[in-house]
């Protein structure tokens, strides 16, 4: 599955090669110490660092995912491969696992949308195309010593052309111009890959599968963007009980609208899924998903339910005739909330239910080996699977993400990323940067590699770093204004 192609790099430097690791361990070293990586400790995967040390960051997240890629090429080896020559290498899934949210800006999806608006006109932003700069230029490890002016001369990394590959999840150029846009593209990211790339890319799949091929996307590139989905649908949701922000019991309270968003949601996912047979999906398919996923924390066995047949022969379930209406109702309502209040609170009761819909999701992989173009095979989640992790992420984004408790912090982290470009791209607003940063936008002459340069220098903020940049700016009060940048 794997060629000397695959592992030669975009600047390849004498003297780097040892014996005992391999080009793709070196890579996952190479990126474990970079500062991108420590950096995704201060950015928020769902609540803010400052709320409690209990909950996920970007950098527990991708531990997170590195882990469970990992664990899925192990068990596709182990399960659907017999020649150790086509085995898949789990160092490669990790390194997606561990890299693939590098390009997040500070305040998550709203700092995304700040930058994205910020530079329209200019190329655009988004966290992957983001990810992919991040690993090919932006980190300090390669570098063309005395470029000529507005020659690119940095290389990042230096990583093979296989790991830069498992990166690449959206083979789409980003579009120039808002203009140049797609309709529906115009009001938010375009997910793909910044045209400063784009030789880069054609110079990754040309090395990994011989050709410049669309569309182009690696089996660890689909293992990592699977096991990105499990851990989204399930972790975030132990979060979510950990803050007390919901329950079980209280799913079934949110308004018809929040289960007909996640019903959309759902329904153009499963529409792109090719390994998908069920293409349309309801609000009430969504509620009927949820309480079969919690249907062991309702305890429904303990019901003491009864079976019995009408007067006109159908079967159905009915309550005992020694309990009255008002004993079985009062013991259905105790027993739902007492399970749900248990698994919200209860952290081993809590780690057994998001372990057993992790291990349930992983253990329904299915792995398709593309005899043509081995890495390119295909990977999936059998199709009930599939509808119970959309449904768990979808309705953890509609009704945690974009709930009033949420949206204010996000809107307010808008203001802040936006008001920091604003003063940054000013005629003297390149002097707040730090000094590499000034030298990268001073190589570089054109208003679009300066504001590039700017919004490199921003999307790699924390966001304790960005409110503590916005503040020395703006406020009346900041903490102080004589400590350097």
């Amino acid at each position: 599955m794997y060629s000397n192609s695959d592992a030669q790099r975009e600047n390849h430097v004498e003297g780097e090669d040892v014996d005992y690791r391999t080009p793709f361990r070196r890579d996952y070293a190479r990126l474990i110490h970079s500062p991108s990586f420590r950096r995704l400790q201060g950015k928020t995967q769902l609540y803010p660092g400052i709320e409690s040390d209990f909950f996920r960051n970007r950098l527990t997240h991708s531990l997170e995912v590195a882990q469970i890629s990992k664990t899925i090429s192990l068990l596709i080896n182990e399960r659907f491969i017999k020649e150790d020559s086509k085995k898949i290498n789990p160092d490669i899934c990790e390194f997606a696992g561990i890299a693939h949210d590098l390009g997040h800006p500070p305040f998550g999806h709203q700092g995304e949308e700040a930058l994205d608006e910020c530079m329209g006109d200019f190329g655009g932003f988004e966290g992957n195309a983001q990810t992919l700069r991040i690993l090919s230029r932006i980190e300090k490890k390669v570098k063309t010593e005395h470029p000529q002016k507005e020659e690119e001369f940095r290389f990042g990394l230096n990583l093979t052309y296989r790991s830069l590959a498992s990166i690449l999840k959206y083979d789409n150029p980003i579009p120039q111009t808002i203009e140049a846009r797609q309709e529906e593209d115009k009001n938010g990211a375009v997910k793909g890959y910044y045209d400063s790339e784009s030789e880069l890319v054609k110079k990754i799949k040309i090395n990994v599968v011989g050709s410049d091929i669309t569309p182009f996307k690696t089996i660890e590139c689909k293992i990592m963007d699977t096991a990105d989905d499990i851990a989204y649908s399930t972790y975030d949701l132990e979060d979510g009980f950990k803050a007390g922000f919901y329950h079980p019991t209280n799913f079934f309270s949110y308004p018809d609208a929040v289960f007909e968003n996640v019903a959309k949601k759902v329904e153009k996912a499963l529409k792109k899924e090719k390994n998908i047979t069920k293409k349309d999906y309801s609000a009430a398919e969504v509620r009927e998903e949820l309480f079969n996923i919690f249907a062991s924390v309702y305890d429904i066995d303990g019901f003491d339910l009864t079976e019995a047949t009408d007067e006109d022969g159908n079967e159905y379930i009915g309550i005992p005739e020694t309990k009255s209406k008002e004993a079985f109702l009062f013991n259905i309502v105790n027993s739902i909330t007492k399970g749900s209040k248990t698994v919200a609170e209860d952290g081993y009761v809590r780690n057994k239910f998001t372990s057993e819909l992790v291990n349930s999701a992983i253990e329904n992989i299915k792995f398709v080996y593309n005899d043509e173009c081995p890495a390119l095979s295909e990977v999936y989640l059998e199709e009930k699977t599939r509808i119970r992790v959309e449904v768990l992420k979808n309705f953890t984004y509609e009704s945690q993400i974009l709930s009033p408790r949420l949206k204010v912090a996000e809107f307010r982290g808008k203001e802040i990323v936006k008001a920091i470009f604003d003063v940054l791209k000013t005629d003297e607003g390149w002097r707040l940067m730090p000094s590499d940063y000034q030298t990268v936008y001073h190589h570089f002459s054109t208003t679009a590699d300066k504001y590039r340069c700017i919004c490199d220098f921003i999307s790699g903020m924390t966001d304790k770093y960005a409110i503590e940049f916005y503040g020395r700016l703006k406020s009346e009060n900041p903490e102080t204004i004589f400590k350097p940048f």
